[in-house]
C-alpha cells in the first residue's frame, strides 16, 4: 500500500498533467446536465452507461501512475455499473422529488468544482479544469449527485455501489489523506445509501422514491 504522501503526489500529478482530459469530462457532464434541464429524458440503460464511463477514465489514469488500488477499484465500479445499466428495464429516466434533487445538485457542483489537487492561479479555472473524471472523489461526487437527481434509476444496487464506494473514499480521503473536503462526498454517499433502501418498493410494483 503506498504511503499517504505517495498517494497525494500521484493524485496531484494526475490532476495537473491531464487538465485537457478534465475539460473534456466537464463538457461531457455539461451536456448531460443540459439535456436534463431541457426536458430530454433518455433511457435508463443509456444514461446509466454514460454515467459509468468516467470510472474507467479514473481507473486507467490510476494504473498509469501506479496507484494500483484505485485502478482496480474504479475498474470494478465501472464494470458493475455498466452491468446494472444494461439490465435496467425499458423506460426513460425520471427526476426525483425536490428534497432529494437539491442535495443532488449540491454534490454535483462539489464534484464539478472540486477544489483540491489542481494547481489553479484563479478560482474560475476550477469551473472547467477541476479533476473530475481524473481522480476518485470528484468523480464519485458528480455521479452520486446526478444519481440522486435521477432517483438512482430506481435501482437499489446502483445506489448501494455508489454509496458504499463514496463512504469509503470520503472517510479515506478525510482521515487518511487529510483532505477534509472529502467529508462532503461522505455526506452525499450517506444520503444515497439511505435512499437505496426505498427502492425495495420498486420490486413489489410500487412507485420508486420521488415518482408520482
Amino acid at each position: 500500500m503506498p504511503t499517504p504522501e505517495q498517494i497525494l503526489s500521484g493524485l496531484s500529478r494526475i490532476s495537473n498533467d491531464w487538465q485537457i482530459l478534465a475539460i473534456f469530462w466537464h463538457i461531457y457532464f455539461l451536456f448531460i446536465a443540459a439535456a436534463l434541464i431541457s426536458g430530454y429524458r433518455p433511457s435508463k440503460k443509456l444514461t446509466g452507461t454514460l454515467l459509468s464511463l468516467p470510472f474507467f477514465s479514473v481507473s486507467i489514469l490510476a494504473w498509469w501512475y501506479g496507484i494500483l488500488f484505485n485502478g482496480l477499484i474504479y475498474a470494478l465500479i465501472g464494470i458493475f455499473l455498466v452491468i446494472i445499466s444494461i439490465r435496467f428495464p425499458a423506460g426513460s429516466i425520471s427526476i426525483g422529488s425536490l428534497w432529494i434533487v437539491v442535495p443532488g445538485i449540491l454534490i454535483f457542483l462539489f464534484g464539478w468544482m472540486y477544489p483540491h489537487f489542481t494547481e489553479a492561479p484563479s478560482l474560475p479555472i476550477y469551473l472547467y479544469a477541476a479533476p473530475t473524471g481524473l481522480i476518485p472523489c470528484p468523480t464519485l461526487s458528480i455521479v452520486i449527485g446526478l444519481s440522486l437527481m435521477l432517483n438512482s434509476f430506481g435501482s437499489r444496487s446502483w445506489a448501494l455501489i455508489l454509496g458504499i464506494s463514496g463512504m469509503f473514499y470520503g472517510v479515506f480521503g478525510a482521515a487518511r489523506l487529510g483532505v477534509t473536503i472529502d467529508l462532503i462526498l461522505l455526506l452525499g454517499a450517506v444520503i444515497i445509501t439511505i435512499t437505496a433502501f426505498q427502492y425495495e418498493k420498486l420490486e413489489s410494483g410500487e412507485p420508486a422514491l420521488g415518482d408520482s
